[in-house]
């Protein structure tokens, strides 16, 4: 099983990239959220989080081919395998839907937007339903991913976000509520090493600072 992949990104073109690791090239199945973050760094070295998988139907004499699907980061790895978990979805219908960052797909789901989760490529209402059945108590924490390309994206590490998440729905925020609080404490541009220094600007900002 291949799980990360490091080398020279030689070309990017529609849903697959080169990757140069010698003597071999390497070609990896990317979704279009990824592919938009790599496609200005040929040439560079990069490494991606790959979920391997065999492809073809060999039961109507099709043979099997082993292909690789790269991510930036283990999260996003993780978030596709579970959107793949869901009945009549699949590793290719689920490359075809990732066209909108993980954050905002997860966010959709954990508020219900059948219609939101519709819009995406290959996803109609039945199956943006069955998305939503099997994974809406799953997804809060990818919902709550920072950006790392995000004005604050060096000032907090994803753990202590999606800690304080479960710290504020313990103490009884609705999970919209809480998601919003953090956003906002965010948004203040300071750095939090911990849980208790975002919790301390989240309910500062309630007292109104």
């Amino acid at each position: 099983m291949i799980t990360k992949i490091s080398g020279v990104l030689r070309s990017v073109e529609g849903d697959s990239l080169t990757l140069t690791v010698p003597p071999f090239d390497y070609e990896v199945l990317i979704p279009e959220f990824t592919r938009r973050k790599v496609q200005t760094q040929i040439g560079q070295t990069i490494s991606l989080h790959t979920l391997h998988y065999l492809d073809g139907n060999p039961a109507q004499g099709g043979r099997l081919t082993p292909r690789l699907v790269g991510f930036l980061t283990e999260v996003e790895r993780e978030f596709f395998e579970l959107f793949c978990s869901v009945d009549g979805v699949g590793v290719k219908k689920t490359l075809r839907a990732m066209v909108r960052p993980v954050r905002e797909v997860a966010a959709l789901i954990e508020e219900q937007d059948t219609k939101g989760l519709s819009a995406l490529p290959g996803v109609g209402p039945a199956t943006a339903e069955r998305v939503i059945a099997k994974l809406r108590r799953k997804v809060p924490k990818f919902a709550l991913m920072v950006d790392r390309e995000s004005q604050y994206a060096a000032e907090v590490e994803p753990d202590v976000v999606s800690t304080t998440f479960e710290v504020l729905r313990k103490l009884g925020h609705p999970e919209s509520d809480a998601r919003k609080r953090i956003d906002e404490a965010l948004a203040s541009k300071q750095k939090f090493k911990d849980v208790d220094s975002l919790l301390h600007v989240i309910y500062q900002q309630e007292r109104g600072g």
